[in-house]
């Protein structure tokens, strides 16, 4: 399963200090993700994905967010750096599930 979106970078509340940085997948992709890996994921919930920002990729983890009801992507300092992203940017994002 591929998912092809836009959206915008946003800092986790809990961890403000250490800066974890995420985008939150589309509600309709969550879902669909969601029914296709019952019983699949992993520690936290968790499904492998390759993602992609720009000319950057790297392959990750999405993660279940209950209070956005979506997934979200973690997108490391080495990739924000790269593509010069800084929370609150908006960017053009493709994961691919690994496991699926």
């Amino acid at each position: 399963m591929r998912v092809e979106f836009e959206s915008e970078l946003w800092i986790w509340e809990a961890r403000r200090d250490e800066s974890w940085t995420f985008v939150s997948l589309p509600e309709e992709a969550s879902e669909e993700i969601r029914d296709r890996a019952a019983g699949l994921t992993r520690g936290f919930g968790s499904l492998r994905v390759r993602a992609a920002v720009g000319g950057s990729s790297w392959t990750t983890s999405v993660f279940p967010d209950r209070g956005r009801n979506t997934y979200v992507l973690p997108v490391k300092r080495s990739i924000r750096k790269a593509e010069s992203l800084t929370p609150g940017s908006v960017t053009a994002v493709t994961v691919e599930l690994l496991d699926l």
